[in-house]
């Protein structure tokens, strides 16, 4: 596109050429892993790459080493960080979670103390029905098979304290996880407002879409009410992308919670 068609081009197009012309160009050709220091490396052309704190980027399996290292393969002309979140994480999980473990654990204890799925609409009817359909059966595996111990529901957005019991609970199920598990595990919380969608992804009883699901029953209702919103969509679909790639990064880490 020459100066004259980008000067009449539509404003939308323009900010995205302008927002590609703007990203960094490619410099290396090769992309590798190996093994070190009990993980693998990612190297860009024999050279280790770092993360953004200067960190070695290491990671602690080799499925999660190949996966990050596609994405850096995938690039073209230019590194586009957005297609890169696997990449993004990895690099939260050196630099902001190694060593600050038990503080991460308590902020997702802190979600759960206030969990979405406990906080329910009075109405109307139809949003009530949906919050029960998607909700329920994750408070019951909770209660009867995760924590075997109840959670308190709410109405409207009152606070109501969750027994002790049930997050020293949660708090047992998420020690012993590696960082990289952790930092995907409090993306997923943070996103989606809710530890229990979180660790039903993790502990298998729910789907990374199932739970995404789940997170947005209130959003979905007002959807079908009023119609979706162009820019809310385009933010609900960035944060699928780095929900999404926490789930992944999840199921390749070395040690995800367990039961």
């Amino acid at each position: 596109m020459g100066k004259k068609d980008s000067a009449n081009a539509p404003p939308a197009d323009a900010a995205k050429t302008t927002q590609k012309t703007s990203l960094p160009k490619r410099f290396y050709k090769e992309v590798a892993t190996k093994d070190e220091g009990g993980g693998v490396a990612l190297l860009l052309d024999g050279k280790p790459v770092r993360t953004p704190g200067k960190a070695p980027l290491v990671l602690p399996t080799r499925a999660l080493a190949e996966a990050v290292a596609g994405e850096w393969r995938a690039q073209g002309e230019r590194i586009d960080p957005t297609t890169m979140p696997l990449t993004k994480l990895a690099n939260s999980a050196i630099d902001g979670v190694t060593g600050r473990e038990q503080a991460v654990i308590d902020d997702i204890l802190a979600f759960a103390g206030a969990d979405l799925l406990c906080y329910r609409a009075q109405g109307p009817r139809g949003l009530v029905e949906a919050q029960e359909t998607q909700w329920d059966p994750v408070l019951a595996w909770v209660k009867d098979d995760a924590l075997r111990t109840p959670l308190m529901l709410s109405q409207g957005i009152v606070h109501v304290p969750q027994p002790g019991a049930s997050l020293d609970r949660i708090k047992e199920t998420l020690a012993g996880s590696d960082t990289f598990s952790l930092a995907a595990l409090h993306v997923m919380t943070s996103l989606t407002g809710s530890a229990l969608l979180a660790l039903a992804v993790a502990l298998g009883r729910m789907t990374p879409e199932a739970a995404w699901g789940a997170a947005h029953v209130d959003e979905d209702w007002q959807i079908s009410q009023w119609g979706e919103d162009a820019e809310a969509a385009a933010r609900r679909k960035n944060r699928w992308r780095d929900f999404e790639a926490a789930a992944r990064m999840l199921s390749l880490a070395p040690n995800r919670p367990r039961r």
